[in-house]
């Protein structure tokens, strides 16, 4: 009975586990079921033998639990309870036993003679047979009992177990009986399944001796995309993409445009990381100067990304999609837009606050509005299309969406877009807007068109005929006539540039007008007064400074000293960088623009005037809008002239506020010293110029506080770019407010 208690101990465990193994291949057949949802016959047949699995295994669980209660612990409480008091009963015997053997022993051994001797043995004997027989007999009733018990024990159990298993077979019999149908349905189900693949089989090895016959050389299933995908996935597929490290190695990644956005996967089953989270701000280029074959580069704000697809056709296929993603991404934009003004009412653009008039100059319908009543604005600058809302800043003209797709793919260096409803304008920038316009940039940029005979596309004709023409004319500059006026250095007049070159220019053209000097016969030094001016000159510097107003848009009242330099007296060393440079003195966009197409260097430095540039030249102009135009088109905010001194430096002397604010938010270098060691913040202070000094340290303290917290990068506080904003309103709107120097108080050369 132990051993038999023994091995249904090990029944029960290899059960448990048996159950335990089958819960498991229970689990993957639904598993697989769900895996296979698409096919409705496997998922519901798998489902319901999973669940029967189930319920055989809850009734196995049963059969072993009955045999744990019936079989091992009836059967061990048995042996352990009533085999102890038979053990007990047996110990007590064989006592007896053992004394009445012992009596027997001495009385045999007693001597006849001593009778008393003889009297108590024989009395002993007696008494102990007495006692050997009533624990005889009880002895004998409890080994009697107990196997009686033992009987009982062994056939109760037996038959609990056995009646366990009969209701485990019937349950699991009446479980398979109702899943029959089910299985004799699923088997002629199967027969058909089988028909099916062999047909199959047979269509798709005809179609496999077709395709190998067909030529794949110029197809590509890979160069198609569709921006209504379901899914929300434009394109997807394979693309090597260099990595930002210092090994710039190469890694194949998959790749998929989705939801506006720009992602790829090491694997398909990672996470997708982000390369560009928001299309619109994006731009896509080919890129022929690497070593790698058809390389193309995603530009955003923020990063770059070099992408190489496997062949030019698929690399055009990418860079469409991209650029086409880019144009749905704005139009759905621009559709929510519209969507919320017309809920708006009509009522709100007739009465406004203070703040909301300042917002909507820089932002939304008010800034469409006063970009296209500029002459020519009323349609695309390149395809004639009514109502754009897209533009160039660095150009200075409005396209339609499909258009600005276009210039997005030139480079930023060739054309900057901006949406006019959906993204913020700076004042300063929306200046420069409304100084150019379409027909002034097309009188410049398709001068030659008409001559050339070249028909320029319309709203209807083809993407590819856009992209052609707009790259002639923006990259190429092939219909800029190289014949056109130019502003001439000596007396401001405009005339051809070939007549510029060419003609002797007369005394009297080389001497400058007296508003252009502080003195004519001489050069003059200013010291220092109470308006705060400071520059000195000795013998072989030019004077810098002269005491201007500090508004940005209005002439300043003294001008710089210019000296009759070799540039002017030389024609043949006149040319496009000249022209710009003039056209930034005398505040003419137009000509500025004129000046650029014609391939004027924006960084051009005149070797005769200290090597200035338009840059600086337009501080001394005075107009905040000719510097913004400059820094639109490349300008470098932080070059320095022959002292030392670069464009903040000018301002700052000069007082021009507007132009102290716009160059800060630009980048330059408030640090730098001239030639006399001092810096912007220097010269501010001792010209107790209160607004620029205060411009100055908060910027400098924002710098500050983006290093200490590793903000590098970062716009920085909010107040800084609060009170910055509202230095760029003042300047642009109310410049009156920022005037540092009274009439009264400008100083005499």
């Amino acid at each position: 009975m132990s051993k038999l208690v023994k091995l249904c101990i090990g029944m029960i465990d290899a059960g448990k586990a048996f159950c335990a193994a089958n819960k498991l291949f229970m689990n993957g057949i639904r598993d697989l079921a769900q895996y296979s949802s698409k096919d409705v016959v496997i998922e519901s047949s798998l489902t319901k033998f999973s669940d029967s699995l189930q319920e055989m295994i809850n009734y196995h669980t049963i059969l072993f639990d009955q045999a744990q209660r019936s079989i091992k612990t009836q059967l061990q409480m048995f042996i352990k309870e009533d085999l102890r008091k038979f053990k007990d009963s047996k110990k007590q015997f064989d006592k007896v036993s053992e004394e009445k053997e012992n009596a027997l022993v001495k009385n045999a051994q007693v001597q006849r003679t001593k009778l008393h001797e003889v009297e108590e043995a024989t009395n002993i004997l007696i008494a102990t047979r007495k006692c050997f027989r009533h624990i005889a007999l009880d002895y004998v009733l409890q080994i009697n009992v107990l196997q009686s018990k033992r009987r009982s024990e062994i056939l109760k159990s037996m038959l609990s177990f056995m009646y366990a298993h009969l209701a485990f077979f019937h349950q699991g019999y009446d479980l398979f009986s109702e899943l029959e149908p089910h299985m004799k349905e699923l088997g002629s189900q199967l027969d058909r399944l089988v028909v099916d693949a062999a047909k199959e089989k047979r269509d798709m090895e005809q179609k496999h001796s077709t395709i190998q016959q067909k030529d794949f050389t110029n197809d590509d299933p890979r160069l198609e995309y569709n921006v209504d995908a379901a899914n929300g996935i434009v394109m997807e597929g394979y693309l090597f993409k260099r990595a930002s490290n210092a090994f710039k190695t190469w890694n194949r990644r998959w790749f998929s445009i989705q939801n506006n956005q720009l992602v790829y996967q090491k694997k398909m089953k990672d996470n997708p990381t982000v390369v560009v989270e928001d299309l619109r701000l994006c731009t896509v280029k080919h890129c022929e100067d690497i070593e790698r074959r058809f390389c193309f580069e995603v530009v955003s704000p923020t990063k770059s990304c070099m992408l190489q697809a496997d062949s030019e056709k698929l690399r055009q296929a990418w860079i469409k999609a991209v650029q086409t993603s880019i144009a749905t991404a704005y139009r759905e934009k621009s559709d929510e837009t519209e969507k919320l003004d017309k809920k708006s009412s009509p009522s709100t653009g007739s009465l406004d606050s203070g703040s909301e008039v300042k917002e909507k100059l820089v932002k939304g319908e008010s800034a469409l509005r006063r970009i296209q009543c500029i002459a020519g604005n009323s349609v695309c600058c390149d395809c004639g299309l009514a109502d754009p809302r897209w533009a160039s800043i660095n150009l200075g003209i409005i396209l339609c969406i499909e258009c600005s797709g276009i210039h997005r793919s030139l480079g930023v260096h060739f054309s900057k877009v901006r949406s006019l409803t959906l993204d913020t304008w700076e004042p300063e920038l929306l200046k420069v807007m409304c100084e150019l316009g379409n027909q002034v940039i097309n009188r410049i940029y398709e001068a030659k068109l008409e001559k050339l005979g070249v028909k320029k596309p319309d709203n209807e004709s083809p993407r590819l005929e856009k992209e052609a023409y707009i790259r002639a004319k923006y990259v190429e500059k092939r219909f800029v006539d190289q014949d056109c006026v130019a502003l001439h250095p000596l007396d401001g007049r405009k005339r051809p540039y070939s007549q510029c070159k060419n003609e002797d220019l007369s005394s009297s053209e080389k001497s400058l007008t007296s508003q252009e000097h502080f003195s004519t016969s001489s050069r003059t030094s200013v010291k220092s007064n109470d308006s705060g001016i400071h520059f000195s000159s000795d013998g072989s510097r030019e004077l810098l400074a002269s005491a201007v107003s500090s508004n940005s848009l209005c002439e300043p009242v003294i001008e710089v000293e210019k000296r009759d330099s070799s540039v002017f007296q030389d024609s043949e060393k006149f040319h496009p960088g000249l022209h710009l440079y003039r056209a930034a003195h005398e505040k003419s966009l137009p000509d500025m623009a004129e000046a650029l197409a014609h391939g004027a260097d924006v960084n051009w430095v005149n070797e005769e005037e200290n090597n200035t540039t338009p840059l600086i030249q337009a501080v001394h102009g005075g107009s905040l809008v000719t510097c913004e135009f400059l820094l639109q088109n490349g300008a470098n905010v932080n070059h320095m002239d022959l002292y030392g001194r670069g464009p903040l430096h000018h301002a700052t002397v000069l007082g021009h506020t507007g132009q102290v604010c716009l160059f800060l938010k630009r980048g330059a270098n408030q640090h730098a010293k001239d030639e006399d060691g001092k810096d912007p913040l220097t010269i501010a202070v001792e010209a107790a110029n209160a607004d620029i000094v205060t411009l100055l340290r908060l910027a400098r303290m924002n710098e500050e506080m983006r290093e200490s917290e590793g903000l590098y990068g970062q716009p920085g506080d909010e107040t800084y770019q609060d009170i910055f904003r509202d230095f760029s309103h003042m300047a642009s709107n109310n410049p009156e407010k920022l005037n540092r120097f009274q009439p009264s108080d400008t100083p005499k050369s």
